[in-house]
């Protein structure tokens, strides 16, 4: 690892400008997509949102592969780190699937709250009620 020091604080700069480079990118696409920029264009939301994933996956493995040293770390630690990090974000993709169930269920529930049933009594003038036969009426 006889790195020199000019060569880490290039090495450094370069990364920080592309973190820079891939940040303005991720503003201006989110901009246009939006309609903010170019008025009429409009780009998907699954998209837009692909895209800022991806770009954001791009700028953090920059960041734990340069600025937290992973590339000189031995494999193993490498792949301790990387473990958590999957099952991270296959916890994040569980919860908002269930989320999503959940709000469907609960417009379901919602929906058959609203609904309009038949009563089976009928009222009486002095509040009484009196069972009736709805097939007859």
């Amino acid at each position: 690892m006889g790195h020199s020091y000019e060569k880490s604080v290039k090495t450094a700069y370069r990364i920080i400008t592309i973190l820079a480079v891939i940040t303005i990118c991720e503003v201006a696409f989110a901009l246009i997509g939006k309609g903010y920029i170019i008025e009429g264009l409009h780009f998907p939301g699954w998209l837009i949102a692909g895209v800022m994933i991806i770009m954001s996956i791009v700028k953090a493995y920059l960041i734990i592969y340069e600025f937290m040293h992973m590339k000189y770390e031995v494999p193993g630690l490498v792949k301790t780190v990387l473990l958590p990090v999957g099952l991270l974000i296959w916890a994040v993709i569980a919860f908002f699937y269930e989320g999503t169930d959940w709000g469907d269920r609960r417009e379901l529930i919602d929906n058959k709250n609203k609904e309009k049933i038949e009563t089976r009594a009928k009222p009486m003038e002095q509040g009484m009620v009196k069972e009736v036969d709805i097939k007859n009426q």
